[in-house]
């Protein structure tokens, strides 16, 4: 799923593109993508767009009058731009394009991989109808220490959980909450309160420079061109889409836990000292015979 860094490089790449541009149609393509039914998609045609912005992780392109589309991309949603209006061949469109918006400066294509179609699209009318879609959680770049402590140690739950519930903070996921506890040297499984102020600072440091970075880092690869490749797998991660190869900072084999859809990067030397996290799957089904150290688990090996 697009987080901060990734959503932050659509509206860079989006601006130039549409903003100040009129949105003549929508082409849905998709039955399910558009999930209200008040107003129509009709009623955004014709209209400029006068701003953009993000609520969580979701793009809100803000029209004329105070309508607004907003863009749930989920897992597999990404976005597409084309200079030229594709021109109707008679023939069935990609399985992937789920709908296309054509602006008088070209047309953005929302795409979606894999047969479940989760991508969602919103018309609103009024800005108070955007108050649904904020689902409250503090948005982390730039704000203080001290709000960061308070929404952080609200409730005592593992940080890894923490950092990617959208109700605590806005905008981080899987990929990029494992490259924060790497930075910040922290297990994924402690639990919030029993973090000392030295830690919580330290937490807040690295996730101030992880995501700013990152978003800095894709706008400049990108270098104005659209961004064909979004992904949670990037090279130069530390540790996240990285299990079994090497630690930048220690060079320990990076470890993963495994649970439901998604999987958390750490480094044992770095994060966990020494200890391995227990697997669900695996831990299971090995029981006593689960390896609690790197050194148990070299020894499993050979």
């Amino acid at each position: 799923m697009p987080e901060y860094p990734d959503l932050h490089l659509y509206l860079e790449s989006l601006r130039p593109r549409v903003l100040d541009h009129v949105l003549e149609s929508v082409n849905l393509r998709s039955p399910f993508v558009l999930r209200s039914v008040e107003p129509a998609i009709t009623d955004t045609f014709g209209r400029r767009v006068v701003d953009l912005h993000r609520i969580g992780k979701r793009i809100v392109f803000e029209l004329e009058d105070e309508r607004f589309l907003v863009l749930h991309l989920m897992i597999a949603g990404r976005l597409q731009w084309r200079d030229e209006d594709p021109k109707p061949t008679g023939k069935l469109p990609p399985k992937r394009e789920l709908a296309l918006f054509r602006f008088d400066s070209g047309t953005l294509v929302l795409t979606e991989a894999g047969p479940k179609k989760r991508a969602s699209l919103y018309v609103v009318r009024g800005r108070s109808g955007l108050d649904e879609f904020d689902r409250g959680g503090l948005e982390l770049i730039g704000c203080s220490l001290e709000d960061f402590a308070s929404v952080l140690q609200r409730e005592n739950r593992t940080l890894k959980r923490c950092l990617t519930d959208p109700a605590v903070f806005s905008g981080i996921g899987n990929a990029y909450s494992d490259e924060i506890l790497h930075a910040a040297r922290l297990s994924p499984v402690m639990l919030s309160k029993k973090l000392g102020a030295d830690e919580v600072a330290r937490l807040y440091a690295a996730v101030q420079a992880v995501l700013t970075e990152w978003a800095e880092r894709l706008v400049t690869e990108a270098a104005g061109e659209w961004p064909k490749k979004v992904t949670a797998f990037r090279k130069g991660m530390a540790v996240h889409g990285r299990y079994r190869k090497p630690c930048p900072v220690c060079k320990t084999e990076v470890q993963r836990i495994r649970y439901a859809d998604n999987e958390c990067n750490y480094c044992p030397t770095c994060q966990t000292d020494g200890k391995l996290l227990a697997d669900r799957g695996l831990s299971a089904l090995l029981g006593k015979d689960w390896p609690k150290t790197l050194e148990e688990l070299e020894e499993r090996r050979r």
